[in-house]
């Protein structure tokens, strides 16, 4: 199973030199990915509700700079030897299609081959209505067929397109990304709709178990949607162990309920021994990334949990 975690890319721990310092100091303690969150602009007035609070609202983390999320990715290739860089989650409308995909190509070759294409539709209505985004309701389509012109200008030599929202042809589309045919596409939510879409498109399936309308915070819940994921995916000629497992953590520790909602354990719910024997059973069920949020007073605080998290917890792996 392999590890990651979220250096800071908002808010007062948003700095150059500790971004750097967090990443390059994961990545030798031992961890395997950095993920990297995609908000371009926070309205002052959201309405939409946020997917994973139980109360709808977005922790937007106050005031502060908020980079750029590819930018970032750029900005981490350079300053990592191998850890891999992983969009969590690009909300792929956010950008024109072609567009994304020279900006992702150009960081996989940047980054020799390290880049893992974490992708989501978006849920923030007011964001797409400040970038003068393809209509909020059509996000679903949108990404789809984003994903579609993505794959053609990454694998062919003359690559075309004709669709709703992405035309082109006669373009020459140069670098292709290293990693071959294109980097993995792993697809955030927990949602129908995501599963359908991990199904078809990905070759990943990236939830966070905390989602109220689509909980998997209980071993049960994850197994029953890992069983959804399967169903879907045999049912378009595919096999579950094409799509790669990943989960995303929230949350975790003793200040934790010890049971989810549906009577079960809830997962990471306790101490480091009770944190890994989840580990340990989500690898069982094919799980082979998982990833921790590490908060912090100061960047010096933020480190030392990490490093505890290593010794005390994935140390017992």
């Amino acid at each position: 199973m392999k590890f990651g975690f979220s250096p800071p890319v908002s808010g007062p721990f948003a700095k150059p030199e500790i971004l750097t310092r967090i990443a390059c100091e994961g990545e030798a303690m031992g961890y395997d990915y950095a993920s990297i969150s995609d908000h371009v602009v926070i309205p002052k007035a959201i309405s939409a509700r946020y997917p994973y609070s139980e109360t709808g609202e977005f922790p937007s983390q106050g005031q502060g700079d908020r980079y750029e999320q590819l930018a970032v990715l750029a900005f981490l290739a350079g300053k990592t030897s191998r850890l891999k860089l992983v969009t969590s989650v690009t909300v792929v409308p956010h950008r024109p299609a072609v567009l994304l995909a020279k900006m992702l190509a150009t960081i996989d070759v940047l980054s020799e081959g390290r880049l893992v294409f974490g992708i989501g539709a978006g849920w923030l209505k007011e964001e797409f209505e400040a970038l003068g985004l393809p209509p909020y309701a059509e996000r679903g389509r949108v990404t789809d067929e984003y994903l579609l012109a993505c794959r053609e200008l990454w694998t062919k030599d003359e690559p075309r397109f004709e669709g709703r929202f992405v035309k082109f042809a006669d373009i020459l589309f140069a670098p292709k990304p290293v990693q071959k045919p294109h980097p993995p596409i792993w697809v955030g939510g927990e949602s129908p709709a995501a599963l359908r879409r991990a199904a078809s498109l990905g070759q990943g399936w990236y939830p966070i178990g905390t989602n109220p309308q689509h909980p998997l915070d209980s071993l049960k819940r994850l197994e029953s949607g890992i069983a959804r994921l399967k169903a879907l995916a045999r049912e378009r000629g595919r096999e579950r162990e094409e799509i790669a497992l990943a989960y995303r953590v929230a949350s975790w520790g003793k200040a934790l309920p010890e049971k989810a909602a549906d009577g079960e354990r809830r997962l990471f719910a306790g101490g480091p021994r009770e944190i890994a024997e989840d580990l340990r059973a989500l690898e069982a069920l094919g799980v082979g990334h998982a990833d921790f949020a590490f908060a912090g007073e100061s960047p010096e605080a933020i480190l030392a949990l990490m490093r505890r998290f290593f010794e005390e917890v994935l140390a017992r792996l």
